[in-house]
């Protein structure tokens, strides 16, 4: 290839780069550059406007003191943090056993841990349901619960993995110590192989965040509704309220992005991490 040639390929690199930045970005833009417009500049002659001809901030002050959207950022934190310990918790403990010991059907084992993470969620609402009926757990934090139905499984899956990186001569010499299976998994495991597991995590957090039906359908109080569910009723019997629904999509993405932002170098260190079989 010639240096002119090298050259263009670089250029319809960086313009194709461009154009999908651009394209991934730009309806973010839009939600916040709507969030500021009035109902009648969004339906209106202004509704392609990148600059609303009179920005108001009427959206945010309505979501967040008529529609309580913070109330329900507060309510999906809660569940989603409850969730996320649990699951890092009993994932890496099922993780463990799965990677390190040795016993008949461990493939099968797997095989179902996916099989129960592809089930349609509406096969398995209404049993759930049932159940927090019957234990009257119906519009509280408990939710949490039915959110591991969801997260657990992939959480194990990834666990496995990244567990399976982690040499066996570090645990051998552990053992040598003196040190039990309880120590090995704690203290020698788990710190190693925490990349995977931060990123197992987060991945959680924000599955059980963006949850939907499970929480309009055991938490429909308004009082315990969850961010998805609280937007979902930002409408009346004819309309529908787009500039309240982007003001609390801007309120309620700015908790995750500065998650993410902080976070980021080791969200990629444990995606990348047990990527390559070593």
């Amino acid at each position: 290839m010639s240096m002119n040639q090298s050259k263009a390929f670089r250029i319809v690199c960086a313009c194709f780069v461009v154009v999908f930045l651009f394209a991934s970005i730009f309806p973010f833009l839009w939600i916040l550059i709507t969030s500021f417009k009035p109902e009648v500049e969004i339906h209106g002659n202004g509704a392609y406007n990148i600059i609303a001809n009179n920005p108001t901030l009427e959206n945010y002050i309505t979501v967040i003191f008529d529609k309580h959207i913070l109330t329900a950022v507060k309510n999906s934190f809660i569940t989603a943090a409850t969730t996320t310990i649990y699951v890092v918790i009993v994932a890496s403990m099922s993780a463990f056993i799965i990677a390190r010991f040795r016993f008949k059907g461990k493939s099968l084992l797997m095989g179902l841990i996916l099989s129960i993470s592809m089930f349609p969620q509406m096969i398995v609402i209404g049993p759930i349901f049932n159940m927090f009926y019957d234990l009257g757990w119906l519009n509280t934090y408990n939710i949490s619960l039915a959110y591991c139905t969801i997260t657990l499984p992939s959480a194990v899956w990834i666990m496995v993995t990244h567990f399976k990186q982690v040499p066996l001569s570090l645990e051998e010499a552990a053992k040598i110590d003196g040190c039990n299976y309880w120590g090995i998994l704690w203290k020698i495991i788990f710190p190693i192989a925490a990349p995977g597991v931060f990123a197992t995590a987060i991945i959680t957090f924000i599955a059980a965040w963006n949850e939907y039906l499970l929480s309009c359908t055991l938490n429909i109080a308004e009082s315990m509704q969850s961010v998805p569910v609280r937007i979902s009723y930002l409408r009346d019997e004819y309309t529908i309220f787009w500039g309240q629904i982007t003001a609390a999509a801007i309120v309620v993405i700015i908790p995750t992005l500065i998650m993410v932002l902080v976070f980021q170098k080791q969200i990629v260190a444990g995606i990348s991490h047990g990527a390559v079989k070593e």
